[in-house]
């Protein structure tokens, strides 16, 4: 790998490819949020659909004229090559791609000659002069050029000789780049640095004085080695990657964008992205898959929120004496952070850095960490998980503590009926008895299902004592059915997320009845959310 970072180019296809992914459907004003995000993260270039083939490309491009101050990527239009048997300048495909008044084009053409004859069903000679018309057409415009090589892996094993004609006729007619394309996704990293090396070899020779070969690379990930297809590629020598923001993609997606720039910079020491640019990785990952209205990828690497999440005792403890010793790179670096899990696995060092991370010093209080250790794993032995509720974890821990936080009500009891009318509606009342502050309050709620009957109940009972949880949203809802139970006296895990204002919490509990089950998890989150508020008096 000999590229100057100045010369390499990190392509971002989101817009286009990525969007082909199922489920996503990204509207123009998406479209425009995410080109801003993409360049304020810093890639060289923006792929931002196919002007005059779809009518929402079309209009992304007359917006972004006037929306998109670009600071770091330049705007790319992507279509065909001209039609068989017609003149590039008659072409009305080549015309939008023109009216988009991007300063850069990227066309794909066909590279292997069974998808020449076969689909495009024309000849090898006027699939290379489909090429060379449109590219040198496009150059003479004004316009940057690059070429994408459809399919050019299986062409090349089918026929490397026109292969390599077709890349060569692009080069020659000016193409920036070609790009190679793992159409299939079915290459794997040796393979990709057999045929990258070849192909060079192959161009250095054919190419005329003064033609330099410039190659990239293009993979989809139906052999899970899209980002390892990606970085070999560049290590072969190829200076232009194509990605797409978390991987999207039609089938199982693209090299996913954050991972290949990632490892380009952090181990390879070729920095694609500009000064700041990794540190943003993780928020645009995030806001990026908000706006496909996808779930974030809790274990994507690098930008996931688990990514540098550790488990077991062993690792911990290691953790405690240098967080270098078990993270491959410092997560702030990708504006990541590391979490330390609490498990049954979770020996004494995970419970003190958890605690820590919470703002519970337990350094000196070997007898608290070794209660709160054996609490953890005999709770989460009866199917309680702490690693991803945290306030029902520092309610555990401050239980141990001098600071526990008390509970805002004795319960004396609670009742929750569910009942199908006549005309087929399902309401929920839920009835609570409790005692606050000494005083007896009953309250009865109806909600839209039983855990939201009886939080409703439950805040109305409360909230004349406590005015603060008007302001607590219960956020999500979450139940699981543990392994190893099964039917309907199955043993059930809750997790609620609750928030408010700049604030969000999450919550476990865990019951062969579901709505006891909720009832344990709702109650520690009320119970957190009023913490600060006890604090305060």
């Amino acid at each position: 790998m000999n590229q100057p970072a100045a010369e390499f180019h990190l392509y971002d296809t989101t817009l286009r490819d990525g969007a082909q992914r199922e489920g996503i459907g990204y509207s123009v004003a998406d479209k425009l949020a995410v080109a801003r995000l993409l360049d304020d993260l810093g890639v060289d270039y923006i792929e931002g659909g196919w002007p005059g083939a779809l009518p929402s490309d079309t209009e992304f491009f007359r917006r972004a004229r006037h929306e998109l101050d670009l600071k770091n990527a330049t705007l790319v239009a992507f279509g065909a090559t001209r039609k068989a048997g017609r003149a590039v300048e008659d072409d009305p495909q080549v015309k939008a791609l023109l009216d988009a008044e991007t300063p850069a084009l990227c066309l794909v053409a066909k590279s292997d000659l069974r998808h020449v004859r076969r689909a495009l069903r024309t000849t090898a000679e006027e699939n290379l002069a489909m090429i060379a018309d449109t590219v040198s057409y496009a150059v003479a415009k004004g316009r940057k050029v690059f070429l994408d090589c459809e399919h050019f892996f299986d062409g090349y094993r089918h026929d490397a000789d026109y292969g390599t004609e077709v890349v060569r006729t692009a080069l020659v007619a000016g193409a920036d780049v070609v790009v190679l394309c793992d159409t299939n996704g079915g290459m794997l990293p040796h393979d990709m640095t057999e045929v990258v090396t070849e192909l060079r070899s192959r161009l250095e020779a054919a190419l005329p004085a003064g033609r330099s070969v410039r190659l990239g690379i293009h993979c989809q990930n139906d052999t899970a080695c899209a980002v390892a297809n990606t970085i070999t590629a560049v290590q072969a020598g190829v200076m232009h990657a194509q990605c797409t923001a978390n991987g999207y993609g039609e089938r199982p997606g693209n090299a996913d964008l954050f991972a290949v720039a990632a490892n380009l910079s952090l181990k390879l020491g070729l920095p694609v992205l500009p000064g700041g640019g990794l540190a943003k990785m993780t928020r645009v990952a995030h806001a990026v898959a908000e706006i496909a209205n996808l779930a974030p990828d809790t274990h994507q690497a690098y930008v996931g929120h688990a990514a540098f999440a550790h488990k077991a005792g062993l690792h911990a403890s290691a953790i405690k004496v240098d967080p270098e010793l078990y993270n491959h790179v410092d997560p702030a670096v990708v504006g990541n952070d590391m979490r330390v899990l609490v498990t049954e696995m979770a020996g004494r060092a995970s419970i003190e850095l958890k605690s820590a991370e919470l703002g519970i010093d337990l350094t000196g209080r070997p007898e608290v960490t070794a209660r709160v250790t054996d609490k953890v794993k005999q709770l989460e032995a009866a199917g309680w998980s702490f690693e991803a509720a945290d306030a029902s974890f520092e309610l555990l821990v401050r239980d141990e503590l001098d600071d526990s936080v008390p509970a805002p009500f004795g319960l004396e009891s609670y009742r929750v009926i569910v009942e199908h009318r006549e005309d087929g509606a399902v309401v929920s009342e839920a009835t609570v008895k409790v005692r606050v502050r000494g005083e007896r309050v009953i309250a009865t709620a109806e909600g839209n299902g039983p855990v939201n009957a009886l939080d409703s109940a439950l805040r109305q009972a409360l909230q004349r004592h406590h005015p603060a949880l008007a302001e607590v949203e219960l956020a999500d809802y979450k139940v699981r059915i543990l392994a190893g139970s099964h039917g309907t006296a199955a043993v059930t895990r809750v997790l609620i997320d609750s928030s408010a204002e700049d604030r969000d919490w999450t919550t476990v509990g865990v019951h062969e009845n579901v709505v006891e089950a909720s009832w344990h998890a709702l109650v520690d989150a009320l119970t957190y959310a009023l913490a600060p508020e006890r604090a305060a008096r």
